[in-house]
């Protein structure tokens, strides 16, 4: 991605950044916490390091990243990547290398720690592969905190389209009340979906109405049909 500014600046501990050490801090065992200080400690001395300078061999950080799942468990593998990704105050296009070449797991970290490390919309284009797949676990992802902040009206509006037809919660969408408040567009987009789902004879997601009412407030005319369970979200660690 060229044109891309990188994170001159050293990232800062956030509350949330705070918050997610001292919780692995308390949940994880001796040998654990031993292993992510260390990890911790070689990404923040690579951080800082242009983009250009960082060839040849893969940066330790990057493999200690790659194994956090082993190390750390998979409930903590997210947690111990942000926290790797933070420390090296990761770039734009470092995210970037470490989504495209990571496993599902590990691009779910990134998705994750985009709000806490990109303040602008230069990592739109990872949320957006995320919800081309069909991986309910990085669509969940994809529809966090930074696509919230960043994602112009029309794909997000898709986003939820896609939480619904992969059976993600939309209690996945971040600031779901919000951006949904009186949305004309995704009120008309849900509608037709419903009436879709009717007229093939086929189950209304459960959610959907849930969006609607946030959509078009008041009575609304979605079609009555049966709800759809939320299918589980899964994915590999």
């Amino acid at each position: 991605m060229t044109g891309t500014p990188e994170h001159d600046t050293p990232a800062h501990d956030t509350p949330g950044i705070v918050a997610l050490r001292a919780r692995l801090e308390a949940d994880l065992g001796g040998a654990a916490r031993a292993w992510l200080d260390q990890a911790v400690a070689e990404a923040a001395a690579h951080s800082g390091r242009p983009e250009r300078e960082r060839q040849g061999p893969v940066p330790t950080w990057e493999l200690r990243f790659a194994e956090a799942g082993r190390r750390c468990g998979p409930d903590h593998a997210d947690a111990a990547r942000i926290l790797l990704l933070h420390a090296a105050n990761a770039t734009t296009a470092t995210l970037t290398r470490v989504y495209a070449q990571g496993t599902a797991a590990e691009r779910r970290a990134v998705l994750h720690a985009l709000p806490h490390l990109v303040p602008g919309p230069e990592t739109l284009p990872l949320v957006e592969d995320a919800l081309r797949t069909n991986d309910t676990r990085l669509v969940a992802a994809a529809v966090g905190p930074y696509a919230a902040a960043h994602l112009a009206p029309h794909d997000w509006r898709h986003a939820v389209l896609k939480c619904l037809f992969t059976g993600v919660p939309v209690d996945a969408v971040a600031d779901l009340p919000r951006r949904a408040r009186g949305d004309a567009e995704l009120a008309r987009m849900l509608g037709d979906y419903a009436s879709e789902r009717t007229a093939a004879g086929r189950p209304v997601p459960g959610d959907l109405q849930r969006v609607l009412s946030l959509a078009a407030p008041g009575p609304t005319a979605a079609p009555a049909a049966p709800s759809a369970p939320a299918g589980p979200v899964t994915g590999e660690e």
